[in-house]
C-alpha cells in the first residue's frame, strides 16, 4: 500500500468537479497562492503564519515539487475553471498505511468562501480517498471556533466526534481541535458503493 501510494502521489492524478480541476501545486501558482496565504483572516485556524512576500510562497511551492517527487505530499491546488485561477488548497495531510486512515485538510481564498466551494472540493477528495486509495476511515480537525470549517465537514456527510482530549499548542496558544469522521460504509450510505476506480 505504502509503494502505491507513493506511487499516486509522485504525479497525482488530475481530479475534477462542475467548478473545479484539481491538480498538483506548482511555481506558477505563487501569485494566486500567496494572494491568500498572506491573508491574516485566511490563515487565522490554521497551523501556519501568514507567508510574508511572494518570494517565500515561491520557495515553499517549490520545497512542494521536492515532495511530490518524493510521494509524500497529498494535496491538490484548486484551480477555478471560470477563471483559471489557483484558488486553495485540498487533499490529506497525513495517511497512515497500515491502519488505512486519511485526515483530509483545505484552505480557500477569502474571496471564495460561502460558495460551496470547499465542500465541492471535499467531497472529491473523500470520494479519491475511498474509491481509489480504499482507505477505510478519515477525519478532519478543526480549531473550536472555525464553526465555518466544521459545517463543511458536515456537509460532505462527517459526523462530529467531539474535542480532543487535549488542546493544541498552535501558534503559542492552547486551542481546543474538533474532529470529524467518516468511514467507507457511511460514505457507501451517502455516495453509493465503493468501487476501485
Amino acid at each position: 500500500m505504502r509503494n502505491q501510494l507513493k506511487t499516486i502521489f509522485q504525479d497525482p492524478p488530475i481530479l475534477e468537479t462542475e467548478r473545479l480541476i484539481l491538480r498538483r501545486m506548482e511555481t506558477k501558482d505563487s501569485g494566486d497562492m500567496f494572494e491568500y496565504a498572506c491573508d491574516p483572516s485566511v490563515t487565522r485556524y490554521l497551523t501556519w503564519d501568514p507567508h510574508p512576500d511572494e518570494a517565500y510562497t515561491r520557495r515553499y511551492l517549490s520545497y512542494i515539487g521536492g515532495r511530490y517527487k518524493a510521494g509524500e505530499f497529498y494535496d491538490w491546488a484548486l484551480i477555478l475553471k471560470a477563471e483559471n485561477k489557483m484558488i486553495g488548497t485540498c487533499g490529506f495531510t497525513r495517511i497512515d498505511y497500515k491502519k488505512k486512515f486519511g485526515e483530509i485538510g483545505y484552505v480557500i481564498n477569502k474571496r471564495y468562501w460561502g460558495q460551496g466551494i470547499a465542500t465541492e472540493a471535499v467531497i472529491q477528495v473523500i470520494q479519491f480517498a475511498f474509491t481509489v486509495l480504499q482507505l477505510k476511515h478519515l477525519e478532519a480537525r478543526y480549531m473550536e471556533r472555525n464553526l465555518a470549517s466544521r459545517r463543511v465537514m458536515e456537509k460532505v456527510g462527517m459526523h462530529y466526534d467531539g474535542l480532543l482530549d487535549k488542546p493544541l499548542s498552535i501558534k503559542g496558544q492552547n486551542i481546543p481541535v474538533g474532529v470529524c469522521s467518516m468511514t467507507d460504509s457511511d460514505f457507501q450510505n451517502l455516495y453509493g458503493t465503493v468501487q476501485s476506480l
